[in-house]
């Protein structure tokens, strides 16, 4: 396999994530104590966790895991549920397992990086970009233009990150049908659903096709990414017999700690999403009363979903110089366009991402504000 290139967001945060003041650009939403997850744990949870010894856990994660994932679809059921290490090993093993030189893979940027390296180092791949001029829209009719004969698999993630779109349900069942109908698999990273807020959640593709993939976590919409526990839903089961034994040369299984607590936060999905839900929902106006107050600056769009938008920067300096100076100087943490810089496509130049799902954003808000106001 050819070297991958640096992955910029990673990179970025292991100098900056843990040294700036403030994180004004998490991806994920606030986390809980261990205490107050341990406290939403039925009986059997907890019975789990205060008896459990620290062996090796079972290859496609603890059953009673599997069905609590299982229990967040329509369709799925447990046997269709493979676990991984977080997000970022579902979608490696993916890519490095279902896709051979010879074939082509049509990914949306902007995206989350791995999306498009991890492809492009074994296949042929085109991007289809979200735009927006057109509201980030996901464009169907671009991504049948860009199929080829050998198009082998369409990689989507909506809610998008770093955008915040959510696609229409009519374009997604349009979506959905077309790689049905061409016998392509359709890889759909959905690791922000449940925290929509101007949409309903679309259906997950899994759900809606038998072939297609439906990635998940417990880093993002639930807040916990600690955890180090995902997921892939599937009910083509010849692809996750692959997946389960590309597993075996990488982590080979999850922690037994990790599955039990997700197994915890699972059974209280319900409690944990409206929770998160509220926090995205109180931050917003903080947020748009603060880019309300330099329209020479700034153009903010709320997000359909998920807990991060990708605002436009308008000063003269660029979106570079302004988020290098503000994190150096103010010690507020963003993310300049070029962590979502596409070799595939153009992208564009002049935003940011934001992160809205960790509470009290205020003090890193007021200090943004003070270094706009005296630099």
């Amino acid at each position: 396999m050819p070297t991958l290139p640096d992955f910029r967001l990673e990179t970025h945060f292991a100098r900056w994530e843990f040294t700036a003041r403030y994180h004004l650009t998490a991806s994920d939403a606030q986390t809980l104590p261990m205490s107050e997850l341990l406290a939403l744990a039925d009986d059997d949870g907890r019975e789990r966790w205060e008896s459990l010894a620290l062996g090796y856990t079972e290859v496609r994660g603890l059953p009673a895991l599997q069905e609590a994932i299982a229990a967040t679809y329509t369709e799925a059921q447990p046997e269709d549920i493979l676990c991984f290490a977080g997000a970022e090993e579902g979608i490696y093993l993916a890519m490095r397992t279902l896709l051979e030189p010879s074939d082509h893979l049509v990914v949306l940027t902007p995206n989350y990086q791995a999306a498009e390296t991890v492809p492009s180092a074994v296949a042929q791949v085109t991007g289809v970009a979200l735009r927006p001029e057109d509201g980030w829209a996901l464009d169907v009719d671009a991504i049948e233009r860009a199929l080829r004969p050998n198009t082998r698999m369409v990689s989507v993630n909506f809610p998008n990150n770093p955008t915040g779109a959510v696609a229409t349900p009519e374009a997604w069942q349009r979506l959905v049908d077309l790689c049905t109908e061409r016998g392509i698999l359709l890889f759909s990273d959905e690791v922000y659903r449940g925290l929509e807020l101007s949409r309903d959640p679309l259906p997950q593709a899994t759900d809606l096709s038998g072939t297609a993939l439906s990635l998940n976590v417990m880093s993002k919409a639930y807040g916990l990414p600690g955890l180090r526990i995902g997921w892939i839903a599937c009910r083509d089961h010849a692809v996750l017999d692959r997946l389960e034994h590309a597993k075996h040369y990488t982590t080979i299984c999850n922690s037994a700690p990790s599955e039990v607590l997700a197994l915890i936060a699972l059974r209280a999905r319900d409690q944990l999403l409206t929770r998160n839900r509220g926090i995205v929902a109180a931050n917003l106006p903080l947020f748009t009363e603060f880019f309300d107050r330099y329209p020479d600056l700034f153009e903010f769009t709320a997000p359909d979903g998920g807990c991060v938008t990708y605002p436009r920067y308008l000063g003269a300096d660029g979106v570079e110089a302004m988020c290098e100076s503000l994190v150096e100087q103010a010690g507020v943490l963003l993310l300049p366009s070029s962590i979502y810089s596409s070799t595939l496509t153009p992208t564009p130049t002049d935003r940011f991402r934001v992160g809205l799902g960790r509470q009290n954003p205020g003090p890193a808000l007021a200090a943004w504000a003070d270094w706009l106001e005296h630099r």
